[in-house]
């Protein structure tokens, strides 16, 4: 699969997730298998005005390459600006949150706002372009509401003013995350423009990823929720793609040894007081369908330490 003139080892993407997508969750889906990393969303008006939680969110390591940034906002000449800033050899692709359903973003006209002016689309898409020669990327929703289902009408628009490829998750933002991702929406988008489209919403397994595949047609598979807790997710998908067998999940031993590799890994980024606290909500997600989760989930939302968390990891094994 090749977006732009960037070319991928394979059809299967990890979405950008905000307090989800660091660089430590991101190195572990890439040994995974995982083609294309996104970073977590990142304000262009944050790196305009030099905010330093925006230099964190920017950090990346070469073992995770190739990785996208995704940058949100409303202002054409501001988004293709700080897209030029920050523009460096560790940037291989620059997407635009047109998705995301948080009142406080959607509020200031930014994410999912940005489906109901197509027009504006189409200029930040145009702004960016003629800025950066990285391929620029879109991720956007099936409509604002369910009054206004404007996908292909984005998609087009995107793609005639410089877009390199088209993410489409298959609900609208009145929706958010529930009900069910229509997936006959990224059919649609994908009928109607040239440049690839990527699919995304509901994709929790291998089987999942087939099916999205198989009905759409997408040229590739954007992961989500699906991969919190389950790096392991990308390579059960893709041995599953090549081979259409299900592998065995990862054993107890594996999972505690991703958990302290994910700690470790946070701290050194982050500080052993932000990392520790950070990695309680990954827990919860690895340890989800473990016996006695809910008791684990409980202690380890105590632990302030690293020790701490190691002796509770550790019992996992017992």
């Amino acid at each position: 699969m090749n977006i732009g003139k960037l070319e991928l080892s394979n059809q299967v993407l990890l979405a950008p997730m905000a307090g989800v997508t660091d660089m430590p969750f991101r190195l572990l889906c890439k040994e995974q298998g995982c083609s294309l990393v996104y970073t977590e969303m990142v304000s262009a008006k944050a790196i305009m005005y030099e905010n330093p939680k925006t230099e964190l969110l920017l950090q990346t390591d070469k073992a995770e390459g190739p990785v996208g940034v995704q940058l949100f906002g409303s202002d054409p000449k501001v988004l293709a600006e700080m897209a030029q800033r920050i523009d460096s050899d560790a940037i291989s692709v620059f997407d635009v949150n047109m998705g995301c359903p948080v009142p406080k973003v959607v509020n200031n006209g930014e994410g999912s706002a940005l489906m109901r002016t197509p027009k504006l689309i189409g200029e930040i898409v145009r702004a960016i372009t003629d800025k950066v020669e990285k391929p620029v990327t879109v991720k956007i929703r099936k409509g604002f509401d369910e009054n206004s289902i404007n996908a292909v009408e984005v998609a087009l628009i995107a793609e005639a003013n410089g877009a390199k490829a088209i993410t489409v998750h298959g609900r609208t933002r009145a929706q958010y995350y529930t009900g069910k991702a229509d997936w006959d929406i990224i059919r649609q988008v994908k009928k109607a423009v040239s440049i690839p489209v990527i699919g995304n919403g509901d994709i929790f397994s291998a089987i999942d990823a087939k099916k999205i595949i198989d009905m759409t047609g997408c040229d590739g598979i954007m992961v989500a929720r699906g991969a919190q807790g389950n790096p392991w997710i990308f390579r059960e998908i893709l041995h599953y793609l090549e081979t259409f067998e299900i592998i065995e999940k990862p054993s107890t031993e594996e999972v505690v040894s991703t958990i302290m590799r994910h700690a470790r890994l946070l701290i050194e980024l982050k500080g052993e007081y932000i990392g520790v606290r950070e990695m309680r909500k990954h827990i919860s997600w690895y340890t989800k369908g473990m016996k006695n989760s809910s008791k684990i989930r409980h202690q380890i939302n105590q632990v302030e330490s690293f020790d701490g968390l190691k002796r509770q990891i550790d019992a996992l094994c017992v």
